[in-house]
């Protein structure tokens, strides 16, 4: 906008500092802001402005605020004046009708000038004010002049807020961020705002921007004053909470350099160490609480992997706990997004005695726990008032606890692979091991292979734990759970404990005999099957073929069968022989064994009489494992013949 007919006719002495009127009338007034003095008329100025007539007309002093040079030559200062000289040289060309240029850059510094000047209507009709006014409603229709408008409300923000400023401002961007789409408001100025659909690198990850987040690169410019009452104002407007996430998450690596440090964007968008440095480390810790503060609290719309990296940088800058504590409880709602490389997170104590923070991993998985009991009790809350008389019902119920396990699992694994990584700490207590470990239920885990490595690494790492904690630790174990791999590892592990060791390989046993005896019955079914068939009528001879094939198959399953029957019986053979010479090795007679873990077992002298016959094995019964584990001395038990009964 454009005010004043007028051409100029102001110049700078560079030697002086001093601006000139060249009026052709000498000046009568000198106005000193900051260091610059101006050269000017009197009539001019009190014209249109009341506080210039009182400073100028009035012949006493007030405060240092005019003085008299001579009697000629009044001499006032306005060092205080929002926006400083260059603002009042404007002003100035505005009072002797000078053209000059009113934009988005300058319009808030006059605005609040003119009202420190008191540049009223009663002063001359179409003063500053009014004019200043009016063009706000230029400037809020586009969303590029309403920005730098804000921006230049940083530099007289105690000015702009009391003239309501800087809440229109906010508002203006806060209704055109939510209006989703950019070209109604003019755009942007940079190149990713131009093309919204322009390739950027986010975390190392090559992905598309959309329309959705074309002002988060803009609003990032702003201070963290400023753009905290934009967050809170796009907010208030049920903004979608993933893009307020996103543009917090966009400002907090731009200034945050240990969150950001390895990324860049194709676009020419941030850098990350010119931005950074910004914000001083005290800064930086401000800036990241509030970050925290500001983050939705809806269930995932950050990424896990980012609020970890929030979680790291916010212990290297020692934040407050209460910053700490929010975003360990929000990483544990959504545990089982995360990866083991994530939450390795180095102690940063400087009195710490373990490598990592157990602690912190303790904490998540503790809020991960108490969310999942929540969900599962409004679950059955909810069943409860619907009803689940019918059959259908049922069925979905099934479907949807077994989803529900999901979760817990991922997380289960995600503890096992934590436990086996900071096992071989030496600083780290049997305790704590085992409270994170046992913080995972039982039927979360569907094998035990993964913890039974991370005991195994821990034992390692700890030879001087006495047998009492050996057998301790060895109760987070089920023997019942683990893969052949893992049994066989287990059976060979002179670290584990002798209780253990024999349970394995007896529970191994009772498998083959299991896997034995159910190939058995298969196989006498096949051989009774041609006895059957020829006393019935042969069919027609149109499918006699179809038949042929069908016996062709039953014959290869049967010999398949018997070849992994004898595998079988190689295996068992194989398992005695470790159980013998575990017998030897420890001193101990198989009676002995039988009686400390109550198991009465029956050696033969063939190693395939084991499986000769199918009703002894139909006789046989598997203990359920409170039967090995907790029977003491072999109490309660029958062992006559050697058999296990209930």
């Amino acid at each position: 906008m454009a005010l004043g007919p007028k051409s100029d006719i102001f110049h700078l002495d560079q030697n002086s500092k001093t601006w000139i009127c060249s009026s052709g009338l000498p000046s009568d007034v000198t106005i000193e802001v900051g260091d610059v003095s101006f050269q000017l008329h009197k009539f001019p100025l009190v014209s249109r402005s009341k506080m210039l007539e009182k400073l100028i007309g009035d012949s006493s002093d007030d405060e240092g605020k005019i003085t008299f040079e001579d009697e000629k030559r009044p001499f006032a200062k306005l060092h205080d004046l929002p926006g400083g000289p260059k603002i009042f040289l404007l002003i100035a060309k505005f009072c002797y009708g000078v053209k000059l240029e009113v934009n988005s850059t300058n319009v808030v510094p006059l605005r609040c000038a003119s009202e420190y000047l008191q540049m009223t209507e009663e002063y001359g009709e179409g003063n500053l004010i009014d004019h200043t006014e009016s063009y706000f409603n230029v400037v809020f229709d586009t969303w590029i002049d309403t920005l730098k408008a804000l921006e230049s409300c940083e530099e007289m923000v105690e000015y702009a807020e009391k003239l309501d400023i800087v809440s229109r401002c906010i508002e203006s961007l806060a209704l055109k961020a939510c209006t989703f789409d950019k070209g109604l408001f003019s755009g942007s100025s940079t190149e990713s705002k131009d093309n919204p659909f322009a390739t950027v690198i986010w975390n190392g990850i090559q992905t598309t921007s959309t329309n959705q987040d074309w002002w988060y690169d803009d609003v990032s410019k702003l201070s963290l004053h400023l753009y905290r009452r934009f967050i809170l104002a796009v907010e208030s407007r049920n903004l979608d909470q993933e893009r307020i996430a996103g543009s917090l998450m966009y400002y907090a690596k731009k200034y945050l350099p240990l969150l950001g440090r390895e990324s860049t964007f194709s676009s020419g968008n941030l850098s990350s160490s010119s931005s950074s440095s910004l914000y001083l480390n005290s800064d930086q810790k401000i800036l990241l609480e509030e970050i925290v503060d500001l983050l939705p609290s809806q269930k995932q719309v950050v990424p896990t992997k980012l609020l970890l990296r929030l979680l790291r940088t916010a212990m290297i800058l020692h934040c407050n706990p209460l910053c700490i504590g929010n975003l360990e409880r929000r990483i544990g709602m959504q545990l089982d997004q995360a990866s083991i490389e994530d939450i390795l997170i180095p102690n940063m104590g400087y009195s710490s005695e373990t490598l990592y923070e157990i602690d912190c991993v303790q904490r998540m998985l503790d809020h991960f726990m108490v969310a999942e009991q929540d969900q599962e009790e409004s679950e059955v809350t909810e069943s409860s008032f619907n009803g689940d008389n019918d059959d259908d019902d049922d069925d979905d119920e099934l479907i949807g606890k077994s989803r529900s396990l999901a979760p817990m699992t991922m997380v289960a694994n995600l503890v096992d692979n934590y436990l086996a990584e900071v096992a071989s700490d030496v600083n780290l207590k049997l305790e704590k091991f085992q409270s994170l470990a046992a913080t995972v239920p039982d039927y979360a885990r569907p094998m035990d292979d993964g913890i039974y490595r991370a005991v195994d690494i821990y034992l390692k790492a700890h030879p001087w734990l006495t047998d009492l904690d050996r057998e301790l630790i060895i109760r987070l174990l089920d023997c019942q759970k683990l893969s052949l791999e893992a049994s066989t590892h287990a059976a060979q592990n002179e670290r584990l404990p002798l209780r253990f060791i024999v349970q394995v390989l007896f529970f191994e046993q009772l498998r083959l005999r299991t896997s034995v005896a159910g190939c058995l019955y298969v196989s006498d079914n096949y051989n009774s099957q041609p006895h059957l068939s020829s006393s019935m009528v042969l069919p027609e001879s149109g499918n006699m073929h179809l038949l042929t094939t069908r016996e062709n198959d039953r014959r290869l399953m049967a010999e398949d069968m018997r070849g992994r029957v004898s595998e079988l019986e190689k295996e068992c053979l194989t398992m005695k022989k470790e159980i013998n010479k575990l017998v030897k090795t420890k001193g101990v007679s198989w009676n002995s064994l039988c009686k400390i873990f109550g198991l009465g077992l029956r050696l033969k002298s063939k190693p395939h009489e084991g499986c000769a016959s199918s009703n002894d094995r139909d006789r046989k019964k598997v203990p359920p494992p409170s039967r090995i584990r907790d029977v003491p001395n072999g109490k309660n038990q029958d062992q006559e013949n050697g058999e296990l009964v209930d």
